[in-house]
């Protein structure tokens, strides 16, 4: 797919011009300027032709603070991996120096370049975009991210500029793994050794990351996207607009994600807040490996008792792996377990099978009952995959306890290896004349 990188000055609205041209929120748009850091791509459409829109962090040639050249960094990447190059300026602001700078280094690359004049929110702002002949790039677009006037044009002139089309990939869908966990757990660290390359900014102050960053990768064959996240802290403590935006894409990330890599801090052990990022993941349905990152500054860490607090405060049971980013130990491993995850998510147990498992669990611990009569489990049968959903026929559903039903879940975990999947079992009450009861038809085992 073809790619459009879309640079300028910080604060002159990327992001939201990216927003605009794909018609998407998938950038995170904020007053404050420097809120994008890494790059991202977005994929968007125009006229028939489908292309990725990288968005970037604003560059500022001037400022040589360590943060201010990772992002710079991201923005050369971009520019080196671009088919196309849209330079956002600020009509509003007029031109700046930071932008002379910017085109300056434009010129001298072999990619076209399209300026963007942004902010011309009406008609009449229209030739203020004039001033911008001035950076040698050609006729300036005046255009309106947050209006929309102008942006048909520009897109236009982007399509014009695209190479041609190439085969279309009927590969099937890739795996997708969201890193998620805490602020400063080294998520990123992890993310940048699996790709193998500095693809997003690493750096000691937490919360670097602001959005959720897609990367495709291949393991052993097998095609992956890799979602790195910002660090998910408890509500109370999420106080600035910016991180409440940056908390919500990653939330986004596990509820479209596959398998979810939990990153905790192995100095700190797996915390309270690490099991409640666990429980978001299960509940969006994700599989779910815990992974003790920087392991190799505290190996005598008792990872034993790590192991048994999870499995006893998750109901899930999901494994729990050391790591170390810094050094690549045991990342190979991770990711295997990552794709065992994503198989067992979409497996498909045989009815005969599972109808033997009934029968096994029914004769290991006698169902309860009540008013003297007892619950019986009489069919199971699977009606679903990714999570895996199951439906047990018994004869009356209100002698069904909570406890028991809980028993039968944890034995279909250790029979057929769903330690850390999401499972639904729907307990399903059969009328006197053998059909199901049209109310309990859809009904769930007690959560």
């Amino acid at each position: 797919m073809p790619k459009v990188a879309v640079v300028g000055y910080p604060n002159v609205g990327k992001s939201s011009l990216v927003n605009r041209l794909s018609g998407s929120r998938e950038t995170v748009v904020h007053e404050t300027a420097g809120v994008t850091r890494d790059r991202k791509e977005v994929e968007a459409e125009w006229n028939g032709r489908s292309f990725a829109l990288i968005d970037t962090g604003g560059v500022d040639l001037a400022d040589g603070g360590e943060l201010a050249r990772s992002v710079q960094d991201q923005a050369h990447a971009a520019l080196a991996d671009a088919d196309v190059v849209v330079f956002v300026v600020d009509a509003r602001a007029g031109l700046r120096p930071g932008d002379a700078e910017l085109a300056d280094l434009l010129r001298r690359s072999d990619v076209p370049v399209l300026v963007a004049a942004n902010k011309v929110d009406v008609a009449a702002d229209i030739p203020t975009a004039a001033e911008f002949h001035r950076l040698g790039l050609g006729e300036p677009h005046p255009v309106s991210a947050a209006q929309g006037l102008g942006t048909g044009d520009l897109l236009d002139a982007v399509v014009a500029l695209l190479p041609a089309a190439g085969a279309a990939d009927e590969d099937d869908e890739p795996v997708r793994v969201a890193i998620i966990g805490r602020p400063n757990v080294g998520k990123s660290s992890l993310v940048n050794r699996i790709a193998g390359q500095e693809r997003v900014i690493v750096n000691e102050r937490a919360g670097t990351t602001r959005d959720a960053i897609d990367l495709p990768v291949e393991v052993d064959g097998r095609r992956v996207l890799l979602v790195d996240t910002a660090g998910l802290r408890r509500g109370a403590k999420v106080q600035e607009s910016v991180e409440y935006y940056t908390t919500l894409r990653s939330r986004r990330a596990a509820e479209r994600a596959d398998v979810a890599i939990v990153v905790c801090d192995a100095t700190d052990g797996v915390t309270s807040q690490d099991l409640r990022v666990a429980e978001l993941a299960m509940q969006s349905g994700c599989a779910t490996a815990l992974a003790l990152n920087k392991w190799d500054l505290r190996p005598e860490v008792d990872l034993d008792h790590e192991r048994a607090k999870v499995a006893q405060k998750l109901r899930l049971r999901p494994r729990v792996l050391t790591v170390s980013a810094q050094t690549g130990r045991a990342v190979r491993r991770l990711l295997a377990e990552a794709l065992a995850l994503a198989d067992r998510r979409t497996v498909r147990i045989p009815t005969p099978e599972l109808n033997r498992f009934l029968a096994e669990v029914q004769a290991a611990r006698q169902p309860p009952a009540r008013h003297g009569h007892r619950l019986k489990m009489l069919y199971a049968a699977q009606v679903g995959t990714g999570p895996p959903r199951f439906a047990v026929s018994v004869n009356a559903r209100n002698r069904l306890t909570r406890e028991y039903a809980y028993f039968v879940e944890n034995r279909l975990r250790d029979r057929y290896g769903f330690q850390g999947v999401p499972l639904v079992i729907d307990f399903v009450e059969r009328r006197r004349d053998g059909r199901q009861s049209r109310d309990a038809r859809n009904r769930r085992a007690p959560a």
